[in-house]
């Protein structure tokens, strides 16, 4: 079986270009939940796997994630990313919002994982609750085959929500019982599970 997970020593962790802004946005906001950047680093490899990859963000925070995902697609890549607080992603509309690949969506995670189409992504990067906590079973199902499927914030962190501690294993048990996938967890960055849908 082919592994999942690249090497971190392998990783590129060059910062896109509008990272620092984004970073700064990031502090002025006063948002405590944002990406850090060795997950980046992961998701723009994982991006950059396929080309012309559609790809799939459940919550853009303030786009940090966002900017690394785009750093790795190609010029035929798509991006869409949605979060449903419209001030907290701002920030990736202003520094990334001119990219022609990125559709930035104000909605519920639930909501679009209703209507999207099955084997519809490349990539899935659940950074929310919907698709992650609830609705799991929706976004794996958007995977086309060999197409990845990234939860995060799996290791203990002092900005977690309440409840969040508590669902963690039970996500993990949750993904790694899927026949149709291939499952690698590393308790490396924030904690990382990757999924890959395996082909017919």
């Amino acid at each position: 079986m082919a592994k999942l997970f690249p090497d971190p020593a392998q990783l590129d962790y060059r910062p896109p270009p509008a990272l620092a802004l984004l970073e700064e946005a990031t502090r002025r906001l006063d948002f405590d939940m944002p990406s850090v950047a060795e997950t980046g680093a992961l998701l723009r490899a994982l991006a950059g796997r396929t080309s012309s990859a559609r790809v799939l963000e459940l919550g853009t925070g303030t786009g940090l994630a966002t900017c690394w995902l785009l750093d790795g697609l190609d010029a035929h890549g798509t991006l869409v990313t949605l979060d449903n607080d419209g001030a907290v992603q701002q920030p990736a509309r202003d520094y990334l919002g001119d990219d022609p690949r990125l559709h930035i969506l104000t909605e519920d995670g639930a909501d679009y994982l209703r209507r999207a189409a099955a084997s519809s992504f490349d990539l899935v990067f659940a950074d929310a609750w919907p698709g992650k906590f609830v609705d799991l079973a929706r976004a794996l199902d958007l995977l086309a085959p060999d197409g990845i499927y990234v939860g995060d914030d799996l290791l203990p962190q002092d900005n977690w929500p309440e409840g969040h501690a508590a669902r963690v294993p039970r996500f993990i048990e949750a993904v790694s019982g899927r026949t149709d996938l291939e499952v690698e967890y590393r308790g490396w960055s924030s904690g990382i599970l990757l999924a890959r849908r395996r082909r017919d």
